[in-house]
């Protein structure tokens, strides 16, 4: 095995751990928020710190390799799907402790019901952060596709809770505090389904050659760009 094959190798594995523990990170701020557990929502807030550092050395460590100056399409893009993919988990973590700020010092601030689409809501970002994962590391560019079909579904869900959180902060079912941060964590569940799905986009570049991105027809089918001259 040459030394970029190695070096790429270890750098997967370092990108699919830190996808893990974006994962739990994510995960265990979603759960302090529906428990209102503020303990657990500030060992969420500390474990962003070693995120940050995973990312910092990834994007080095993806530097060295280009510097070997391989030629090989495939690899290259390997490359840059890594510097790419491990963008988008470091914004995953600071979505989720966006949500981990909103649980308050005092648990009587959530004694609220919580809207029933909420968890469905959450539920599917979670799988979809899941789904990517485990379409990176294997590598699996239709498993990639069927997160993509998701993003859509989790816009709903948004509207549909931002809308009815309005109506009853206005009837004074929710506290306008609550209210507030109910929409942050919509808000920002829908980023993390976002930045799951340019994970997925990436995947499919990866191993098609083909993009995604930037499709008028949606993202149905992979597509060459073009491009003007």
């Amino acid at each position: 095995m040459s030394e970029f094959d190695t070096q790429l190798s270890r750098l997967h594995d370092q990108l699919n751990q830190q996808g893990e523990r974006v994962l739990d990170l994510t995960l265990g701020a979603v759960d302090a928020f529906f428990d209102a557990n503020r303990a657990s929502a500030l060992e969420m807030i500390k474990s962003d710190e070693l995120v940050d550092q995973t990312d910092i050395l990834i994007e080095r460590a993806s530097i060295q390799l280009l510097a070997l100056g391989q030629t090989d399409p495939y690899s290259i893009r390997s490359v840059l799907t890594i510097v790419k993919v491990n963008n988008e988990l470091e914004r995953i973590a600071d979505c989720g402790v966006n949500i981990a700020e909103c649980v308050p010092d005092e648990e009587s601030g959530l004694k609220i019901p919580m809207p029933e689409t909420f968890r469905v809501m959450a539920n599917s970002v979670i799988g979809m952060i899941r789904d990517a994962n485990r379409a990176l590391k294997d590598r699996n560019p239709e498993l990639a596709r069927q997160v993509l079909l998701f993003d859509d579904t989790v816009d709903r869900f948004k509207n549909e809770i931002l809308l009815d959180a309005q109506s009853k902060i206005a009837a004074g079912t929710f506290s306008v505090q609550f209210g507030f941060d109910l929409q942050t964590v919509t808000k920002s569940l829908e980023r993390i389904a976002d930045h799951a799905t340019n994970i997925c986009e990436q995947v499919i570049y990866l191993e098609t050659g083909h993009t995604v991105r930037h499709d008028p027809e949606g993202w149905s089918e992979p597509f060459d760009p073009k491009v003007t001259e």
